[in-house]
């Protein structure tokens, strides 16, 4: 899941992480495909690409499997890579709501799968742009607090890079820019050897649904059922998760 509460809700769902490896491997393989199609073969001239790559390699997709994707996308296999990009827009339990984003080679299918999975868990499906208003298309960069001891220093370096805020959210920093920004906020912190675990243009929520736990569970239930797709790639939000029943959350693993 990606948007605002992503760091709260990742460590509920790190137990399911591995039963559904394969499926995040041909997710992040039809990424890197789709950056090689637009962008060239070689990652030091498409950022897109980097970033697909070093993704896949933080989640420990064979390096074979990178290569072919990549030659795959740039054609120089042979085959043709045709993907559309599709936002569907809806609401989860508790008036939340979501931004799904797929990626696929047949769009009946992903609608299809869309709806079943909205239908079973309680959510609702939106008319175009009733919810899309309420995100913003930001690059977002997440650094782990173990490559850099204080939020002042990665400030010190993203900030003319075109960084807006960087918010701590406990395991990691999150780095805010405009989307055309992020490329050289990154870079940025690449000169300054600060490692980064992904740098990705995500659509952040302006105004954020503060839930309690049974609500935020019924919300994470809908977004795990639609991440089992294939062609959903990503899925935005603006649940907001207090500490208190993030605790609470942890509980339940």
């Amino acid at each position: 899941m990606s948007g605002h509460s992503k760091w709260a809700t990742t460590k509920h769902k790190k137990a399911v992480i591995d039963a559904r490896r394969a499926k995040s491997f041909a997710k992040l393989i039809k990424n890197i495909e789709v950056a090689a199609k637009i962008g060239g073969p070689d990652p030091a001239g498409n950022p897109t690409l980097a970033d697909a790559i070093q993704k896949a390699k933080k989640t420990s997709v064979p390096n074979d499997n990178i290569d072919r994707a990549v030659k795959r996308g740039a054609g120089l296999t042979g085959e043709s890579i045709e993907y559309t990009t599709i936002m569907y827009e809806g609401y989860a339990p508790g008036g939340v709501a979501l931004l799904i984003e797929c990626l696929t080679d047949n769009k009946n299918r992903a609608a299809a799968e869309v709806r079943t999975a909205m239908t079973r868990n309680n959510g609702n499906m939106a008319d175009p742009g009733s919810v899309a208003f309420n995100f913003e298309r930001k690059g977002v960069i997440i650094v782990p607090h173990a490559e850099t001891p204080t939020e002042d220093e990665i400030l010190e370096v993203v900030l003319d890079a075109g960084a807006e805020e960087v918010i701590d959210h406990g395991e990691v920093f999150e780095i805010r820019t405009e989307a055309q920004d992020m490329v050289g906020a990154r870079a940025a912190l690449q000169e300054a050897g600060i490692d980064y675990d992904q740098a990705e243009a995500e659509f952040v929520p302006n105004v954020k649904v503060e839930a309690d736990a049974d609500t935020a569970r019924k919300v994470l239930r809908l977004i795990d059922a639609l991440e089992d797709s294939d062609d959903v790639q990503n899925v935005y939000t603006n649940l907001d998760v207090s500490p208190e029943v993030q605790a609470e959350l942890d509980a339940d693993d």
